[in-house]
């Protein structure tokens, strides 16, 4: 018999074992299958997109304007107002999806006039204790509702 002839016989169980199926692949499975996540604590989505997706460990959130859950109007007459207002409704659709803002890792914001990052800046410290979530803000054309301000974020859940 030769070296690689008794090696190979000796990998034989192990590649067995590696070829099995794994019992606990079914709830990994369910476990990393997105599914939405909807709140009534915040607004609707606007368009056939979700407020939310939890994928695994992961709680991604579409972007949030300054709208009012209740009503679907725009509040808010200055970009800290909708700053305000559209961090609650995100803050409202982590907690839902099983996360918080203290958990949030990324967030991206939408400005309609980079003039305005002060202003937002201000009231969005408010919001994350800590560790801040890596950020990213651009400015934008338009918004939806002619908005002045869109937050979206990527969490991680409890």
């Amino acid at each position: 018999m030769t070296p690689a002839g008794a090696a190979g016989r000796a990998l034989l169980p192990l590649l067995a074992a590696c070829a099995a199926p794994d019992p606990q692949a079914k709830d990994i499975a369910a476990m990393t299958h997105p599914h939405p996540v909807t709140t009534e604590q915040a607004p609707k989505a606007i368009g056939p997109y979700s407020q939310a997706v939890v994928s695994g460990a992961h709680v991604f959130c579409s972007g949030q304007v300054a709208l009012d859950p209740r009503s679907g109007n725009l509040v808010g007459g200055n970009v800290a107002e909708q700053t305000r207002q559209a961090l609650l409704n995100l803050q409202h659709v982590v907690e839902a999806a099983g996360s918080s803002l203290d958990r949030v890792v990324k967030t991206t914001v939408f400005l309609a006039s980079m003039d305005d990052f002060a202003a937002m800046n201000e009231v969005y410290a408010t919001f994350f204790s800590g560790t801040k979530p890596a950020r990213s803000t651009v400015a934008v054309k338009t918004l939806p509702r002619n908005a002045l301000v869109e937050i979206d974020c990527i969490a991680v859940r409890r």
